[in-house]
């Protein structure tokens, strides 16, 4: 195990009827005036953002609002978020909705106290400050309320990169199950797949003797495997929420991460899909994960080895592991397919004419070095390959 420090100052307030105390919660973390920042209509027509402003009504604490965030969040909407903040005076961003939300609230928060372009910060300039920011979670996937991570689509160039720093952890994040329960079959899954994502992300590691956090990363994939099917088969089935919920928070606020070396290939690679074709991240990634595992495999055929024996349930062939790891893989892709997702380019609507151009954004874009650095370095022709293995 590495050497590691550890910040994960997030107070969480779990559970039904939670998005209530959000005005209280504000005032607990010092803000005065909230810039509450959403995506579409639901949140309005379902009475979330109404029960958010009454409670910041009875707190007395005013605000601003600032809607229209979409999957893959535009950098356009951050700049406009960034001048409506310094206009207002506002001083604490409260973000009601998903990952998306979340990360372009702390885009938002990063820019604001900055007094040049917020991109700095995502073509690697570190982040210092920002605004504090607070979370109304509604969908259960990218771990954005626990985590100091930001992923913003720069709409020139359509370049998906991501930040990050203990600057970005929200103050406070309400999670309440319940307003996940509307969401359709294909978003709950492309949820649960991201939420996979970041546990193996962090499973595929080159550092030694990390049995601590491989058991905490197996026993998050296990309760993934066990509740996803039971939420895409009754999407109200309160307790199944209420596990993903919190074990999509456990998956990214890098608790399972400590002292590890990590991957994130598979990521980086998809952004470049959900980027050009704007597709859910979570379905990227559904195609995504097993191009990249298959081709990596052999550097550490014993990691997939021990991942599909104790998850999957797969028997171990110790003359062949190669078998074993395989059947690990497949495993994992067939139950992405089961709950719903894509299994192919064609199913995410990608064409395999724009592997060139997604391969040198991918290695080059936003002054990338020509490689991508993880369980296995990766070059150009070696990401060419792993993408024509999603045809």
């Amino acid at each position: 195990m590495e050497n590691f420090t550890f910040y994960s100052p997030t107070f969480f307030a779990f559970g039904k009827n939670t998005e209530c105390q959000a005005g209280e919660y504000v005032k607990r973390f010092g803000g005065t005036k909230v810039l509450i920042h959403f995506g579409g209509n639901s949140a309005r027509k379902s009475g979330l953002l109404d029960r958010v402003e009454a409670s910041l009504k009875k707190e007395e604490i005013p605000y601003v609002s600032l809607g229209g965030v979409k999957p893959n969040p535009r950098s356009g909407l951050v700049y406009e978020g960034i001048e409506l903040c310094k206009k207002e005076k506002v001083d604490f961003i409260l973000a009601v909705g998903g990952g998306s939300t979340i990360d372009s609230a702390k885009a938002i928060a990063a820019g604001t106290v900055y007094d040049g372009d917020f991109w700095d910060f995502y073509s690697g300039k570190q982040i210092e400050k920002a605004l504090p920011v607070g979370t109304v979670l509604t969908i259960a996937a990218a771990g954005s309320e626990g985590s100091g991570d930001s992923v913003i689509t720069k709409e020139e160039g359509m370049l998906k990169r991501g930040t990050g720093g203990d600057a970005l952890r929200p103050k406070f994040s309400i999670l309440n199950p319940a307003l996940t329960q509307t969401l359709p079959p294909f978003q709950s899954a492309a949820g649960i797949t991201d939420i996979i994502a970041h546990l193996y992300e962090r499973y595929l590691t080159n550092t030694k003797e990390v049995e601590v956090t491989d058991r905490l990363i197996e026993a998050l994939l296990l309760t993934m495997k066990h509740e996803g099917p039971r939420v895409i088969e009754n999407p109200n089935n309160y307790d199944a929420r209420a596990n993903i919920m919190w074990a999509g928070m456990m998956a990214h606020n890098n608790s399972c991460g400590v002292g590890r070396s990590q991957d994130w290939n598979s990521h980086e690679i998809e952004h470049e899909l959900s980027a050009l074709y704007d597709c859910a991240h979570g379905a990227g990634l559904a195609v995504t994960m097993p191009a990249v595992f298959k081709y990596v495999m052999n550097h550490n055929v014993m990691r997939f080895a021990q991942v599909a024996v104790r998850v999957w349930g797969c028997q171990m062939d110790f003359e062949h592991p190669e078998v074993t790891a395989l059947e690990g893989i497949n495993a994992l892709q067939n139950y992405l397919v089961s709950i719903g997702m894509p299994k192919n380019f064609a199913e995410l609507g990608a064409k395999e004419e724009d592997i060139p151009h997604l391969v040198k954004v991918l290695c080059h874009g936003n002054g990338r070095p020509g490689y991508l650095s993880g369980f296995v370095t990766l070059n150009e022709e070696d990401c060419t390959k792993i993408y024509k293995m999603m045809i």
